[in-house]
């Protein structure tokens, strides 16, 4: 028995002592990274204040974009390349997936939902944030509560979760939408400023950002009713123990140590460009809550 046990502690030192002398081994995508030199990312042009464009040339930012910048700085330490590239690729709900799965993006970084029929074609990171489904009116359309939508048009964004939402409410419900879809958040809020739909349904911290940037908030308003609550999660490709490890113990380090906290401070609490809005919207005791346990449950 004392004979194993030297052996063993014999080898583990050996290994120990010739790991840093020995080009360590990357896998998967940090293996990618390290011959091409780059990181590739998933961003969103409009996806306020998570990750948005505030010039056609440069890349996002937002709170999605400050986190997605530590697991850029996390790889460039383990690779020990101070230098690496970054380059960003902007996505839309419809194909973000597929650029994630054919390797044109490395980590998908925005406010994607985790949910069950998502989580078998990627692997998602803690939850980043926490939304909840909700719908958007003009104030002065009359409508209090979602029966009262009752035959009328409803926007929803093209390939989001929302969807499915509302049409599992129509069914329970016994109410008839006219459902019309725009290509991404800001096209699809334009049905709603314009006239075409009476209201609008997204996650109600997106609402909050497209009402404040509208200059028009005094017009619009959120209902009260929840139609669900949804975690955003990053976005990278399953099967990449090594990949994994790095992203997830990079967030979850950002969630414990209360870092994130200051990063949600700046845009959720706080005037952020480009027109110094302040959506003023406080942690929920949902997302207080996937902080203090960071975990990649969806829903």
């Amino acid at each position: 028995m004392h004979h194993a046990f030297t052996t063993t502690a014999i080898t583990a030192a050996f290994l120990f002592c010739a790991a840093p002398a020995a080009q360590a081994q990357f896998t998967g995508t940090l293996q990618k990274i390290k011959e091409s030199g780059v990181i590739q990312l998933g961003g969103r042009d409009a996806s306020f204040p998570f990750s948005y464009k505030v010039q056609s040339s440069g890349h996002p930012i937002g709170f999605s974009a400050d986190l997605c910048a530590k697991v850029v700085e996390a790889v460039k330490a383990k690779l020990s390349m101070p230098q690496l590239k970054v380059e960003y690729t902007m996505v839309t709900p419809s194909n973000r997936i597929p650029l994630v799965q054919n390797g044109t993006i490395d980590l998908e970084c925005s406010t994607t939902t985790n949910n069950a029929a998502r989580a078998e074609q990627v692997e998602f990171a803690p939850s980043h944030f926490v939304a909840s489904i909700a719908v958007a009116v003009a104030k002065n359309a009359g409508v209090e509560n979602l029966a009262q939508l009752d035959g009328k048009a409803i926007a929803t964004v093209t390939g989001s979760t929302s969807i499915q939402l509302l049409r599992g409410y129509r069914r329970s419900e016994k109410v008839t939408f006219n459902e019309i879809s725009g290509r991404d958040t800001s096209d699809t809020f334009l049905l709603l400023s314009s006239g075409r739909a009476v209201a609008m349904v997204l996650e109600d911290v997106q609402l909050a950002g497209l009402i404040a940037q509208s200059g028009q908030q005094a017009n619009f308003k959120i209902l009260p009713e929840r139609l669900r609550d949804e975690p955003y999660g990053f976005m990278y490709r399953k099967n990449d123990a090594q990949f994994k490890a790095l992203v997830d113990e990079t967030l979850t380090t950002a969630m414990k140590s209360g870092e994130v906290d200051k990063l949600y401070s700046k845009w959720f609490m706080q005037p952020v460009p480009p027109a110094n809005v302040n959506l003023n919207l406080p942690m929920s005791p949902a997302l207080k809550n996937a902080y203090q346990n960071p975990s990649n449950r969806g829903i």
